[in-house]
C-alpha cells in the first residue's frame, strides 16, 4: 500500500491489479481506480470518482449503501476524515488499510477496511460503524462496500440464477439504465441467486477483455444493486440483509459488515474464475491442502427407511467401489421415521441402532473407510423431545402464526442459549464417536425473524462450526441447504465443501457446474454418482458419463449399491481410481472452459481435459481446443501413449473424437521433454 498525504490518496496493489481510494470534496471516500496496476504517479492523475460508501443526503440520488438516521431523525452521514492505520503484510503490496472516518456533526465513526492477501489479485473490503455519543442510532442500510468501474460506452452483467434442483444457471445480459437488485430475502445465501456479481464492457470474452466482480462472504440474507445512472456510469454496492431491516447502535456499541470481495481481471471471464479460485484456495478456504474424499452417501439408497444390518451392507458396496469416507444420511436419530419427527434429537435410535453407533462405525473402519453423518442443527420438528422441553427456543413472534416448512421449525441461532446446546451436542456426538465428516444441512428458509435475529443467527451458526472445527481439527464439514441454498464465501471459509444441488442428473449437473465454477473451485463442488434413472429427471444414463460429469468436482457416489450390476460396481472401482490420480490436478489446477461441457484442468505438467456430449440425441462437433498449453511442448496422452504438439492442440483441439457411442470421454495429457 501507497500513501500520498499531499494528494489524500491510497494506492492498492495486487500482482495484475490497483485500486485507488482519495478523499473527495468534504473528505468523501471516493474510488479514484479499479483495474490495470498504476504507479502513484500515474493514480495521481485521477480525480476523485464515485464514493466508496455512498450515503444518503446532499445531490446524492443513487442507492444508499450507509442509510443512518440519529435521535432528532437527521439521516445521512457528512465526512470527517480522522485517520488511518496500516498493517503490512509479508510484502509491501499486501496488507490491511483502516481509512478512519466520522460524520461531521454525530458521533459517529465509520472505518472502511482495505486487505490485499499475499499472491491473490483479490481487493477485501468491509466496513465498522462505531456509536461514539451517548443516544442510540438507528443504522437502516450500511453495505460492506461499494464498487465503481470505469466509464465505458456499455456495460453487461453476469450472475446466476435459479432454484431448488437447478441452481447456479448461468445468466449475462446487458445492464439497463436503472437500478437491478439482487437479492435473497430467505436468511441463507439462496437457490434463486448467489451473492456474487460480474461486470464487464460488453465486449469480454472467456479468454479477452477486462471483467470487474465482487462476492460476499454471508450465509444470510443479502442484497446487492446494481445502478447504471442516467449519464451511463456503473457500480454496485452490496451487504447483509435485505430491505426494511434495521439495527439499533447502543452507545459504545459497534456493528461490522461481512467482507465483500473484489477481483479484476484483464483476460476475460475465464481469467476472473480462475483468479477467484486461487484467492479462494489459498485465502478462505479452512484447510485447502486437505484433500477431499471420495464420500458414499446413503440418502438416495435408503431415505428414512434405515437399519444397522442395511448400512453396513451398503457399506461393504461402497467399499468395493473404492470409497474413502461413507455418510449415513437422515433418519438416524432420535424418533426421525419421517419428516415429521425427530429433528433437534441428535443421539441415535435406539430401535434402529441399539447397541449405538460403534457397530456400524467399527464395520465402516475395518473396511478402510472413515465415518460421517448428516445433521440438520438449525431446525427442530414439533413432535421431537427438543421441542417439547424448550417451545420457547424456536424462532417466532407474538400475535404471529408459526410456518412449518416440511413439518419443521426453526430454532432461534441468535439465542446464546440455542448456540451453547448446539455446539455441546454436536461436540458430545463427536467425542463420543469416531466421526470424521459432518454434512450440515438447512432445509428451509427462515421465517418470524424480527430485526435483532437476521445477523446474529448466521453469526451464531458460524461460531458453532468454527468452535467444532478448533475442537476437531481433523473433521470435514460440508456446507448444504436443500442442495446449493447456502454456498457464498462464509461457508466455504468453515466448511471443505459445499453439496451443490440436490440434481445429480448427470446432463443437468453439466450445467449447474458451469455456473458454479465462475467463482467457486472445483475442489468445493460436491458432486454424486447416482442410479439411472435418475430419481428426480427420469433421465437414463450410462455409468461412465456420470462419472464423467461428478469427477470434475468433489466425488461422491450416492445412489442404491445394492442395485448396481456387478459390472457398474467393477467399472465403478475403476472410475474411482481413475479419479484418485487425477484428484490433485481437478482441485488444484488452473481451469479452463472449453465451451458450455467441456472444461480443463491444469496443474504442472499434467492436463486433465473432460468433454461432455449435450446429449444423446444432440452431439458436439466441434473440435475441442485445448488452452494455456506450452505452444512448443510435448504432450503424451496417458491412456494412448500418443505425443501431441501444444500448439496442435491448441489450434486443432484434441485428436481423437468421441466414439459415436459415447457421451463423453476424459482425456488425461502429461507434459514430456523432447526427445
Amino acid at each position: 500500500m501507497i500513501h500520498d498525504p499531499q494528494a489524500r490518496l491510497w494506492l492498492l496493489s495486487t500482482p495484475s491489479s490497483g485500486y485507488a481510494v482519495r478523499l473527495g470534496p468534504g473528505d468523501a471516500p471516493c474510488n479514484a481506480h479499479w483495474g490495470p496496476r498504476l504507479t502513484i504517479e500515474q493514480a495521481r492523475a485521477l480525480p476523485p470518482d464515485r464514493e466508496e460508501l455512498p450515503s444518503e443526503g446532499g445531490g446524492r440520488f443513487g442507492p444508499a449503501s450507509l442509510q443512518i438516521r440519529y435521535g432528532d431523525a437527521v439521516r445521512g452521514v457528512e465526512w470527517r476524515h480522522l485517520g488511518h492505520e496500516h498493517t503490512a503484510g509479508p510484502d509491501p503490496d499486501t496488507g490491511h488499510l483502516a481509512i478512519r472516518m466520522a460524520d461531521r456533526h454525530y458521533p459517529l465513526e465509520i472505518t472502511l477496511h482495505y486487505r490485499v492477501r499475499p499472491g491473490s489479485d483479490a481487493i477485501e473490503r468491509w466496513t465498522r460503524l462505531r456509536n461514539a455519543g451517548a443516544e442510540p442510532i438507528t443504522v437502516l442500510r450500511c453495505d460492506s462496500a461499494a464498487w465503481t468501474v470505469p466509464a465505458r460506452e456499455d456495460y453487461r452483467m453476469t450472475h446466476v440464477v435459479g432454484d431448488w434442483g437447478r441452481e447456479f444457471q448461468l445468466r449475462r445480459g446487458p445492464v439497463p439504465e436503472a437500478e437491478t437488485t439482487l437479492t435473497s430475502r430467505r436468511g441463507h445465501s439462496g437457490h434463486q441467486v448467489n451473492p456474487w456479481l460480474m461486470l464487464d464492457a460488453g465486449d469480454a470474452t472467456e479468454d479477452h477483455g477486462d471483467v470487474w466482480s465482487a462476492a460476499l462472504a454471508w450465509s444470510g440474507s443479502w442484497r446487492m444493486t446494481l445502478d447504471r445512472d442516467q449519464d451511463g456510469r456503473a457500480g454496485w454496492t452490496g451487504g447483509f440483509g435485505h430491505e426494511g431491516l434495521t439495527w439499533r447502535l447502543g452507545p459504545g456499541e459497534e456493528l461490522e459488515t461481512p467482507v465483500f470481495t473484489g477481483v479484476y481481471a484483464p483476460d476475460g471471464f475465464g481469467g476472473a474464475s480462475r483468479r477467484w479460485h486461487d484467492h479462494i484456495r489459498r485465502h478462505v478456504l479452512p484447510a485447502p491442502e486437505r484433500p477431499r474424499p471420495v464420500i458414499y452417501n446413503s440418502w438416495e439408497a435408503t431415505e428414512f427407511d434405515i437399519s444397522e444390518t442395511q448400512q453396513m451392507e451398503l457399506a461393504e458396496r461402497a467399499a468395493r467401489a473404492g470409497v474413502e469416507l461413507f455418510v449415513m444420511d437422515d433418519a438416524w436419530f432420535g424418533g426421525r421415521t419421517s419428516e415429521h419427527a425427530g429433528l433437534g434429537d441428535w443421539w441415535p435410535n435406539p430401535g434402529r441402532f441399539p447397541n449405538g453407533l460403534t457397530p456400524l462405525i467399527d464395520h465402516v473402519r475395518g473396511l478402510g473407510m472413515r465415518f460421517g453423518l448428516w445433521v440438520e442443527p438449525e431446525s427442530v420438528n414439533p413432535d421431537s423431545d427438543l421441542h417439547r422441553a424448550h417451545p420457547e427456543w424456536v424462532l417466532s413472534q407474538p400475535n404471529r402464526a408459526r410456518t412449518e416448512v416440511r413439518h419443521q421449525l426453526l430454532l432461534d441461532f441468535s439465542r446464546s442459549d440455542v448456540a451453547e446446546w448446539a455446539h455441546a451436542r454436536l461436540d458430545e456426538l463427536l467425542t463420543g464417536n469416531d466421526i470424521s465428516f459432518l454434512k450440515w444441512d438447512m432445509n428451509r428458509p427462515v421465517t418470524e425473524a424480527g430485526d435483532d435475529v437476521w445477523i446474529p443467527y448466521i453469526r451464531n451458526v458460524y461460531a458453532v462450526m468454527d468452535r467444532l472445527r478448533a475442537d476437531h481439527p481433523d473433521l470435514l464439514i460440508e456446507g448444504c441447504a436443500a442442495g446449493g441454498g447456502r454456498a457464498d464465501l462464509g461457508m466455504l471459509a468453515r466448511t471443505d465443501q459445499i453439496w451443490t444441488s440436490d440434481n445429480t442428473d448427470a446432463l443437468q449437473r453439466v450445467a449447474i457446474q458451469h455456473g458454479y465454477t465462475h467463482v467457486y473451485p472445483a475442489c468445493t463442488m460436491g458432486a454424486w454418482v447416482t442410479d439411472s434413472p435418475n430419481r428426480i429427471t427420469g433421465r437414463l444414463s450410462p455409468v461412465r458419463y456420470r462419472f464423467h460429469v461428478a469427477m470434475a468436482g468433489a466425488l461422491g457416489l450416492g445412489g442404491d449399491l445394492r442395485s448396481w450390476s456387478e459390472d457398474d460396481l467393477a467399472q465403478a472401482a475403476d472410475l474411482v481410481a481413475l479419479y484418485k490420480r487425477i484428484r490433485p490436478v481437478v482441485h488444484g489446477g488452473d481451469l479452463y472452459r472449453l465451451g458450455d461441457c467441456a472444461v480443463q484442468y491444469t496443474r504442472g505438467p499434467e492436463t486433465v481435459v473432460f468433454v461432455w456430449q449435450p446429449s444423446a440425441l444432440r452431439r458436439a462437433t466441434a473440435p475441442v481446443l485445448l488452452k494455456a498449453l506450452d505452444p512448443d511442448g510435448l504432450y503424451r496422452d496417458e491412456d494412448t501413449g500418443a505425443v501431441h504438439h501444444g500448439a496442435v492442440l491448441m489450434s486443432h483441439g484434441l485428436p481423437r473424437p468421441l466414439p459415436f457411442d459415447a457421451m463423453s470421454e476424459l482425456v488425461r495429457l502429461t507434459r514430456v521433454p523432447r526427445p
